[in-house]
């Protein structure tokens, strides 16, 4: 008989896993990036809902959940297999909203508490009858479940009525999923008109996956042709490699019509006898439990490899974004060196005013016009990087994430930020040549607005400023004028840096704010590891 691994230590690994698991993040819009989130959501609900408490608690009992496709009569089925109408059904769909789940009463605080299924606010109002205030005010229906309890149902066994797994609504579906991962037992129904469908073989061939334990039901056959479609349905069974799943075949009566009322118990004495049997004898439930519980701990080893893949993926295609915009601002902030050492700065209506200084320019009119000119470089580098960028995004799918997209387009933010910083390098420029005017013993000490302009024009005009060079060495002497144009050079350079720094930080926001890190795929494939040892 296969008996549980209940050991602290392997709960211990598990747990770490599990942690490795929630942390893994798939923000970027790759090709993968839907499945991986979607198989890690799974995953978890499976570890969170079923596999860490059952290895918790392996004396709670067995939850079969009833799953399946619109209108297969899942609702119908507990019913009749309870003996009275605990879930609602009927002819509308999709009807299940609520899930539903109903245990023997000296089982009940086994799911009162939050055990099982955590996520979901628990209502219990015996004996009341469906469909009649089963919901506190506010309570969303798709994050509630509905406990009751029954005598009928035999002591350690729970049956959970899930919502359509095909529902139109899409919380349905992400909820019905969720509770089959939370299952000891899956049962799968289907009907004699739709076993051959999408849905339903999707499910069967994830049970197969996990090798849960799995019972399919195949209802509402017409007794004309149940022997027909028994054999067809079984064939495609066993094609699917499922042929020794219990099945069970539940035919069309009047009771079925409309979905409202109770089959009658030889109708659902087969599957009721077969789901006694795990619960009472010992060998079977624990076989039902290693099963479920070993299928989903031996998935882990294809599992969290995809996800580490995935995580890797992620990783290389964020260092791709990143890669592009340093590339494009360590090209643009060389460029912008190589023009400044060109004196590109001094041309256009900066060149006019030194053209004009001082007899018809005066020296604050020519710091306005190098400023502006010093901006307008400076934004056409951070503009050319911009476009640099967008263009090797448009390469990269991952580019496409919504929170990369959400950038100001606009060059206003950029146009201010940089004349705020040109502002401040001028204002430091002037303290520097007030300074080196103050150090003078000299009787008339020349303007230190006329110095700061000199100067400014000496590290912004290349061969054009030489005469510049030659009226601050005039104004302050040979060693003054180098120790000031030393000191302005070492303030120009630290301005452009930063200028440049913010502007590639500022792009780089987005991408950084979603937090893609190459810890997860060694993380991933470290968990798995230290389980399997364990194991």
């Amino acid at each position: 008989m296969v008996t549980l691994d209940v050991r602290p230590q392997l709960l211990d690994t598990l747990s770490a896993l599990r942690d490795r698991v929630a942390a893994a993040r798939f923000p970027l819009p790759l090709a993968g990036a839907p499945r991986a989130r979607a198989n890690r959501d799974e995953l978890l609900a499976q570890l969170d809902d079923y596999l860490v408490p059952r290895l918790r608690e392996p004396d709670a009992p067995l939850l079969a959940v009833v799953g399946g496709s619109t209108g297969a009569g899942k609702s119908t089925l507990v019913n009749s297999l309870v003996g009275r109408r605990v879930s609602e059904a009927g002819v509308l769909r999709p009807t299940t909203r609520t899930p539903v789940l109903v245990c023997h009463p000296e089982d009940h605080h086994w799911f009162s508490g939050m055990r099982v299924l955590p996520a979901l606010t628990r209502v219990w109002v015996p004996q009341q009858e469906p469909g009649d205030g089963l919901l506190p005010p506010g309570d969303d229906p798709a994050r509630v479940l509905r406990i009751e309890t029954a005598e009928s149902v035999p002591p350690g066994l729970a049956l959970l009525d899930a919502p359509d797994i095909d529902s139109l609504v899409a919380e349905n579906r992400i909820l019905a999923a969720e509770l089959l991962c939370a299952a000891d037992i899956w049962i799968m129904v289907t009907t004699a008109a739709r076993y051959a469908d999408a849905v339903p073989w999707h499910l069967l061939r994830t049970a197969k996956e996990y090798d849960a334990t799995l019972v399919t039901v195949l209802d509402r056959v017409p007794h004309q042709v149940v022997s027909e479609v028994s054999r067809q349905y079984g064939a495609l069974l066993t094609k699917a490699g499922l042929g020794a799943v219990p099945r069970f075949t539940v035919p069309e009566l009047p009771e079925s019509a409309w979905g409202g009322g109770l089959l009658p118990a030889t109708a659902v004495a087969p599957l009721r006898t077969w789901l006694v049997h795990q619960v009472q004898e010992p060998g079977a439930r624990q076989q039902v439990m290693a099963r479920t519980a070993y299928g989903v701990l031996d998935s882990l080893k294809s599992r969290m490899p995809e996800l580490a893949g995935a995580a890797a993926a992620q990783y290389a295609a964020a260092l791709r974004l990143t890669s592009a915009v340093d590339g494009a601002y360590d090209s643009e902030h060389a460029r912008v060196k190589a023009r400044l050492n060109g004196g590109a700065v001094l041309a256009g209506d900066a060149l006019k005013r030194w053209r004009a200084f001082p007899l018809d320019c005066t020296a604050g009119e020519l710091l306005d016009a190098l400023a502006g000119s010093l901006a307008a470089l400076l934004l056409c580098a951070v503009t050319a990087a911009d476009e640099r960028i967008d263009q090797a995004w448009r390469r990269e799918p991952a580019a496409g994430a919504p929170e990369l997209a959400e950038r100001d387009p606009s060059l206003k933010s950029a146009e201010h930020r940089i004349g705020l910083a040109v502002r401040r390098w001028r204002r430091e420029l002037e303290e520097f040549a007030d300074d080196e005017v103050r150090q003078l013993d000299r009787n008339v000490a020349p303007d230190p607005e006329i110095v700061a302009a000199l100067v400014a024009t000496v590290l912004l005009g290349g061969r054009r400023a030489r005469s510049a060079g030659e009226g601050l060495a005039e104004r302050l002497g040979a060693h003054g004028a180098l120790r000031l144009r030393d000191r302005a050079g070492r303030l120009l350079g630290e301005y452009l840096d930063k200028v440049m720094h913010t502007e590639r930080e500022r792009r780089l926001a987005p991408l950084d704010a979603l937090d893609v890190q190459p810890e997860p795929q060694a993380e991933l494939i470290a968990a798995l590891s230290v389980l399997q040892k364990e194991r």
